[in-house]
């Protein structure tokens, strides 16, 4: 592991305590130019995470609080006619930052949930007949409550898939806990926190990441999870999308793991965050119990 990889997840570990596999998870995914689900209880940390993220990377950062009165315009951003010019001017919204947090994203319509599609697979919007690119680099940290919740529009299969991964905190350790309550840790973190890597940093993170090597028998065993994913009952198989996505992220982790190769030990780290949402998405649990299950039959020796 690079020290500045360590160094950013030794930091987002002193934010959200006793979770440091999934504060690896949320850092994969950033490495792998990917955008972040996270569905879970209120009060688990969502919001103070991605806050934490974008502080230590140094971005510009919007939260946006998705309700289901808010509109497509709310995000994007109107063009309004400049009586003054003579002529419509484009107001940007506030999706024009480097980092969105899209916060219980499943309580807006789905009408304002589809104008995230296209920002985040082609990191640009387009509004009345113009289209405007969105900063570089450009990530979507979502939230969202489970959606046995009221008031609640579950995310389209279409929506789902933009995301790379979809993680759940959980509730803290007993230990964990007594820390945050004793004051451990970065509590005043929006004052305090450091930035520790720079977007031009992470920008060559990344480029390492695409330079990970992959044998092979490791695309073998790739393709194989993916293969029995279509051969199941249940849910939906995964798409070839999703197998790009699940190379990116297993490149990701090993970035992180400080190797140069993949083993199939990445992919299986990363299998289950990246998949369970593509395959079954009303309901986490059934996502995960799928995947557990593709991975105890497919045999990494092939």
């Amino acid at each position: 592991m690079s020290e500045q990889i360590k160094r950013l997840i030794v930091q987002l570990e002193q934010v959200l305590l006793g979770k440091p596999e999934h504060i690896k998870l949320a850092v994969t995914c950033i490495l792998a130019r990917g955008h972040l689900l996270i569905e879970d209880l209120p009060g688990m940390g969502k919001t103070s995470l991605s806050q934490a993220i974008a502080q230590s990377l140094g971005f510009s950062y919007q939260r946006i609080q998705f309700t289901s009165d808010l509109l497509p315009a709310d995000i994007l951003g109107v063009t309004i006619f400049d009586k003054h010019q003579g002529q419509f001017a484009f107001h940007p919204g506030p999706i024009f930052r480097q980092m969105v947090l899209a916060d219980e994203i499943n309580r807006a319509s789905p009408k304002t949930q589809s104008a995230l599609l296209e920002a985040m697979a082609e990191h640009q919007i387009t509004v009345d007949g113009s289209t405007y690119p969105l900063p570089t680099p450009f990530f979507v940290i979502a939230t969202q409550n489970p959606i046995e919740q009221s008031g609640t529009f579950p995310l389209p299969e279409s929506q789902l898939d933009r995301f790379l991964m979809r993680i759940s905190i959980g509730y803290p350790s007993i230990d964990a806990e007594m820390a945050m309550l004793k004051g451990e840790g970065l509590s005043n973190y929006r004052d305090t926190l450091p930035q520790c890597l720079s977007p031009a940093e992470l920008l060559k993170l990344q480029e390492q990441v695409d330079k990970i090597s992959v044998s092979d028998t490791l695309l073998n065993y790739l393709l194989s999870l993916v293969e029995t994913s279509r051969q199941q009952n249940e849910g939906y198989g995964l798409s070839p999308r999703a197998s790009k996505a699940l190379l990116q992220a297993a490149k990701a982790w090993a970035l992180i793991q400080g190797r140069s190769y993949l083993i199939p030990e990445d992919v299986q780290a990363v299998f289950t965050p990246v998949a369970q949402h593509r395959m079954r998405s009303s309901s986490q649990g059934q996502g995960q119990a799928i995947c557990s299950r593709i991975l105890s039959e497919v045999n990494p020796i092939q």
